[in-house]
């Protein structure tokens, strides 16, 4: 990614459509306690390293210009005035060359950490290495001041100032200002075919199949009824922080559809209820002009149910649109359950007594608890927010112009008291059997499975995927050498598709407690119905790697198991030791 936004070699910024990447937040911006977004975080620095830092630090090592500081604090200091984050690891540490930018008002939110006032939050964040100040102006506003009173060097002040102007220099505004001001080039490269083209083939292929009970993909045929708040709406197809998108663009749900199923089926629509009873609720979860219309809707939810319950009478498959609105997700909301709303559910349930088959397009920008749909609805097809062209690639999916092949991007738990729930998560001194339940004095739940519903990188096709053993060159290899692990995979349906083949890897004794498995690397590749192709994966020495107790990055000698397969619960395995 950073090299696709900078360039890179001899492209480095060169031209117009190459713009400096910023990493953001960094870091722990994820790890805040309750799931509450700007929370504090407290964690210890080998998980740190070994969990959260390995993105950064990628970004670093590609040659990223900024990086973005987050706003929770770290060791008890806020990550905008951290030395230690910011220079001791960032800089000296990992040679970031580039410029620190806080992140909106983050320097004058240190005010309210209750670690100074603006001034003094401004001058510590200065000599902690922080280059930027977005929209806070402690920094220009302040360091006139400190300067004078011995607060900052002015080789602090020097230092912040020559990195903005290197990035400057090396974007090359100084030659040309406006480099990336030209209004005639977003005329004619701005939402022409061919980008809403690949748009549209991108969010088909992001699409996650979570279950199929032989009903999709539809045929073109027939009558189709599309139910639900989230099968009428432009202004929410394109998810949170889309703030530049015409929100009256994109097509309907109802629309895709009608388009891809063409004039050989009948579509037909009703909203079927509220998106969340609660009013309040459903303001605050279609901010910034996402609004479903409630406003102007007469009808109760009662209303809305029997006026739905009478379209999907004639129809031959009911299409429900349900889940989250897109500000429902995205920064600053957070939820404390993760159910589908309240009146979508009792909508759903009810579409369901019709005996009809149901198919639930699921919209969210997050892991859902879908305990209940998985065990009731036939078919769901999480479709997350696609963008501008997500109407239309919901219509190839589910008719089968594309087959699916996206996986899942974090773990589905069954309900929200198992979260945290993670796969690569450690083993316990009293871990359950596998394949148990309960087992009193052991690691468990009285009332539900350790097992997350759905498994971290799952996904089903309409095809099926049939993996062999996994195979390796060699059962032992010297310190520096490099293990091949290798798998067949077969196409063993009826139809054409496209699987990730994924390694995990296990230390399996380590001088610290490691983690059941890790993903070290996936291949996607497309196979005709009843082809086999090999995938081979390179073990080497750096994918063995972890932060010990002493913060060294090494690789240790002993045994490690190689899995490989399509999701991270359902794996073949083989091992190896490296002496």
């Amino acid at each position: 990614m950073v090299k696709g936004y900078q360039g890179y070699g001899n492209t480095l910024y060169s031209t117009n459509s190459h713009i400096m990447a910023c990493v953001k937040h960094y870091a722990l911006y994820g790890a805040g306690e309750a799931g509450r977004d700007y929370n504090t975080v407290d964690m210890s620095r080998n998980r740190m390293f070994n969990e959260y830092m390995y993105p950064y630090q990628a970004a670093v090592d590609a040659g990223v210009g900024s990086v973005m500081a987050s706003f929770n604090e770290i060791d008890g200091v806020p990550a905008t005035a951290n030395k230690w984050l910011l220079t001791d690891v960032l800089r000296d540490q990992w040679g970031f060359q580039g410029f620190v930018v806080s992140d909106y008002t983050g320097v004058q939110e240190m005010v309210d950490h209750g670690i100074g006032d603006l001034q003094t939050v401004s001058a510590r964040a200065v000599k902690a290495g922080l280059d930027m100040d977005m929209v806070s102006e402690g920094l220009p506003g302040t360091l006139a001041q400190s300067l004078a009173e011995g607060k900052v060097s002015q080789q602090n002040i020097d230092l912040a100032c020559r990195r903005v102007l290197e990035a400057k220099y090396v974007l090359g505004l100084f030659q040309d200002p406006y480099k990336f001001c030209d209004l005639n080039r977003a005329k004619t490269e701005i939402y022409t075919d061919a980008h809403r083209a690949v748009a549209r083939k991108i969010a088909s292929e992001s699409f996650v199949l979570l279950k199929n009970e032989q009903v999709l993909p539809l045929k073109k045929q027939g009558t189709i009824a599309v139910v639900g708040p989230l099968a009428n709406t432009r202004s929410n197809m394109v998810g949170t922080w889309s703030v530049a998108a015409n929100l009256s663009t994109p097509a309907t749900v109802v629309e895709g559809i009608q388009v891809v199923a063409g004039n050989q089926a009948k579509v037909v629509y009703a909203k079927g209820s509220h998106l969340i009873s609660d009013a309040a609720y459903e303001e605050r979860a279609t901010l910034f002009g996402r609004s479903l219309g409630r406003e102007n809707e007469p009808r109760t939810d009662s209303q809305l149910l029997q006026e739905a319950l009478g379209i999907v009478k004639d129809a031959d498959v009911i299409m429900a649109a349900l889940g989250e609105s897109s500000e429902m997700s995205g920064e600053s909301s957070s939820r404390s359950e993760l159910d589908i709303p309240d009146v979508q559910k009792e909508l759903l349930a009810e579409l369901l007594k019709t005996g009809k088959p149901v198919v639930l397009v699921l919209f969210t920008g997050r892991p859902l608890t879908l305990t209940w749909e998985d065990a009731n609805v036939p078919a769901i097809l999480n479709v997350w927010f696609g963008g501008s062209e997500a109407a239309y690639a919901i219509g190839d999916v589910l008719f089968g112009d594309v087959n699916p092949s996206g996986k899942l991007v974090a773990t589905f738990p069954q309900n929200v008291g198992q979260i945290p729930l993670y796969y690569n998560h450690k083993i316990t001194g009293r871990p359950l059997e596998q394949g148990r339940w309960f087992e009193k004095f052991r690691s468990n739940y009285l009332d539900v499975t350790n097992e997350p519903l759905y498994p971290f990188d799952y996904g089903l096709s309409y095809t099926t995927f049939t993996y062999g053993d996994v195979k390796l060159n060699m059962n032992e290899v010297t310190a520096g050498g490099s293990v091949t692990a290798s798998v067949t995979v077969t196409n063993s349906g009826n139809l054409d598709g496209a699987e990730v083949v994924q390694l995990y890897i296990r230390d399996v004794v380590g001088s610290i407690t490691r983690p059941i498995k890790e993903l070290k690397g996936f291949e996607k590749i497309f196979l005709k119905a009843g082809e086999t192709k090999t995938v081979e994966f390179a073990i080497t020495p750096e994918l063995l790697k972890f932060y010990n107790y002493d913060l060294n990055y090494v690789v240790e000698p002993g045994d490690f198991e190689v899995m490989i397969g399509g999701n991270s619960r359902d794996v073949k395995k083989a091992i190896f030791t490296y002496k």
